[in-house]
């Protein structure tokens, strides 16, 4: 058995299927009490160390905790807020120098295997070393190159993996130079695993209206659709949101609507990328989940949809204007549709850590290498 030890854990999404490949995290630290529980109620023998691993105190109970553990594995996600796309995209976002601390333990407890993950603009962000600017691979490189074979190829995307999410993610794979092994990605998979494929089966599901003078416009979910799962509810939404996407179809933006555009409360056209009001693609990939996933002017988080009919005007109408149910953010980010979600977390709080999560089979392909 392997062991290991998981920083800036959230809510252990990454470690999903570690378990399968023998492989127990013993140690995890997470700096909000909330996820913490979250972790421990997914991981029950897995010591959890809850608080700011730039806390001296919390980062010597980590690595002491670490080093009874005898870990040989060391993953770490630092939070990708700062450089994520997503995000505010600050390369100087204080939430970027954590890294620093993830090398710092590599330093102090030496495991054989090393992974960090983390967003591909990681490879481009600036961080001050030796009162020097400099990338954070270069970093990396001078802090533990001379002790850890280092991959060369560091960006994938979890949809070449058998994963129906395009998700493109910066993964830095270390090996103690002692035991001769690079690791490197596995080879890109032939198949690409579609929305037709893995939403077949699931229930369409209209959403829920916010005003009530609008309720009765859209067809009422029926008891048989809301029994197929308890996370395949929809999401309330506003009726100008639900209206515009109502009229768009598969693979398109409510921004090319001539008259059911996206609209203010005063009617004004929205402005924004094209990427927001966007219908997802049956025949390619989820596009990546974002911890916005609730927002259907987000980027790309509706549903597909199919046509449904037409309207007295004759333009046709789709189904499901509505961002995915949790159930549909499960199977797009590879977890377990009988994921073990503790029965107090919120819906926001889950939709807000499988954003924030990497697909756990990527995970699991890259890991079982070395196993």
């Amino acid at each position: 058995m392997i062991r290991a030890v998981s920083l800036f854990s959230n809510v252990g999404i990454a470690e999903t299927y570690l378990g399968d490949l023998n492989i127990h995290v013993a140690v995890a630290n997470e700096l909000i009490p909330q996820r913490a529980a979250f972790y421990k109620h997914l991981y029950p023998t897995t010591e959890m160390i809850v608080g700011d691993i730039t806390d001296p105190s919390i980062y010597s109970e980590v690595i002491s905790a670490a080093r009874k553990e005898k870990v040989d594995l060391l993953i770490a996600t630092p939070p990708c807020q700062g450089m994520s796309i997503a995000g505010e995209m600050n390369p100087y976002d204080e939430r970027n120098s954590l890294i620093k601390y993830a090398i710092d333990a590599i330093l102090d407890l030496k495991p054989t295997y090393v992974l960090i993950e983390n967003v591909p603009q990681q490879l481009t962000t600036p961080i001050t070393y030796e009162n020097k600017e400099i990338t954070i691979p270069e970093y990396i490189e001078k802090r533990i190159g001379a002790f850890y074979n280092i991959n060369q190829n560091k960006v994938l995307d979890a949809m070449d993996y058998g994963v129906p999410q395009m998700r493109r993610r910066a993964i830095i794979l270390c090996v103690e130079k002692g035991t001769g092994i690079i690791w490197e990605f596995p080879e890109k998979e032939k198949e690409i695993v579609t929305l037709s494929k893995v939403f077949s089966g699931i229930p369409d599901i209209w959403p829920n209206v916010k005003e009530k003078e609008f309720r009765d416009i859209l067809p009422k979910n029926t008891e048989e659709v809301l029994a197929f799962n308890k996370w395949h509810r929809p999401m309330t939404h506003v009726w100008r949101n639900i209206e515009c996407m109502l009229y768009t179809p598969t693979g398109n933006t409510a921004y090319d609507n001539s008259v059911h555009y996206p609209k203010k409360t005063n009617g004004e056209r929205v402005k924004g990328y094209d990427t927001a009001y966007h219908r997802m693609f049956w025949d390619k990939p989820g596009t990546t989940i974002t911890t916005y996933n609730f927002r259907i002017g987000s980027q790309n988080n509706v549903h597909p949809g199919k046509p449904w009919k037409k309207d007295a005007n004759g333009d046709m109408m789709y189904t499901n204007p509505r961002v995915l149910t949790i159930y549909e953010l499960l199977v797009v980010s590879s977890l377990p549709v009988d994921w073990h979600i503790p029965e107090w977390a919120t819906d926001n709080l889950i939709r807000t850590v499988i954003g924030e999560g990497i697909p756990p089979l990527l995970i699991k392909k890259i890991i079982a290498q070395i196993v």
